[in-house]
């Protein structure tokens, strides 16, 4: 997604991206990496924000160090770290640490966006994921920031469920959708992943928005640039083609 991208089905043009996913370990930051490298290469001025790291300590490097090492993108921005493997929420609360407060994190947001083209905001697991005692979740943030959520999902079984839950959450907010990924397409895809594919469709009322391959977040940077390139497709300043990889992931006869 890049500032001459669309804002969802529309022709705005969007400044801030929520990133979430349908749970932990989906690809959220491969797929924030790979948005981030193509507008980047575009020549645009594009910050990255983790509102909240957890599960890594203070020295250690976290989700942002791997969006720098594959995007080559250092306007990075982590408005929280807490050391503890759980949700902000319950991280910062057995830190003993305030927990983030999330109209201050919209503040800071939206001060980087006045003077960049793309400002990326990674979420911590799923959209509707605590951020603080009162509730706030992933979802408040981008309504706070009246921004587009990009939703990153899975291929395989039990996909359908996660997505469908994720994408009626965001649509019984009022949050626009930005359009659905796939963030670790495997390199031998069984039934369920290509059965899947058009169900997802179907769930976000569209084509994907992209598939990057599995193992993308171990290239080089030349390499992801390029596998970001080919697995994202136009309105997040790729070529993937939606209808290509259906048709070339399409469940042989046999098996309907």
């Amino acid at each position: 997604m890049a500032a001459s991208a669309s804002r969802s089905r529309g022709s705005s043009p969007i400044s801030i991206l929520v990133v979430t996913g349908t749970g932990t370990g989906v690809g959220k930051t491969v797929v924030t990496a790979a948005v981030a490298a193509l507008a980047g290469e575009r020549g645009e001025k594009v910050a990255v924000v983790k509102p909240a790291q957890t599960g890594t300590a203070t020295a250690e490097p976290g989700d942002l160090a791997e969006v720098q090492r594959l995007a080559g993108v250092a306007d990075t921005h982590e408005l929280a770290r807490f050391p503890g493997p759980l949700s902000p929420e319950a991280a910062a609360r057995i830190s003993g640490r305030p927990p983030l407060e999330l109209a201050q994190a919209a503040s800071d947001v939206r001060a980087l966006a006045a003077s960049r083209d793309l400002v990326l905001v990674e979420g911590a697991g799923g959209l509707l994921v605590r951020y603080h005692p009162d509730g706030g979740t992933l979802a408040d943030l981008a309504r706070l920031l009246a921004a587009p959520v990009l939703v990153v999902t899975t291929p395989g079984l039990g996909t359908l469920n996660h997505t469908a839950l994720t994408l009626e959450a965001l649509a019984s907010r009022g949050l626009a959708l930005a359009g659905l990924v796939i963030g670790s397409w495997p390199g031998s895809p069984g039934l369920a992943d290509r059965s899947n594919i058009g169900d997802l469709e179907s769930l976000a009322g569209g084509p994907l928005s992209g598939a990057l391959p599995a193992g993308a977040g171990r290239l080089g940077r030349a390499a992801f640039r390029r596998a970001a390139a080919a697995g994202l497709g136009p309105s997040l300043g790729g070529h993937f083609d939606p209808a290509i990889f259906r048709k070339e992931h399409a469940v042989a006869k046999e098996f309907t």
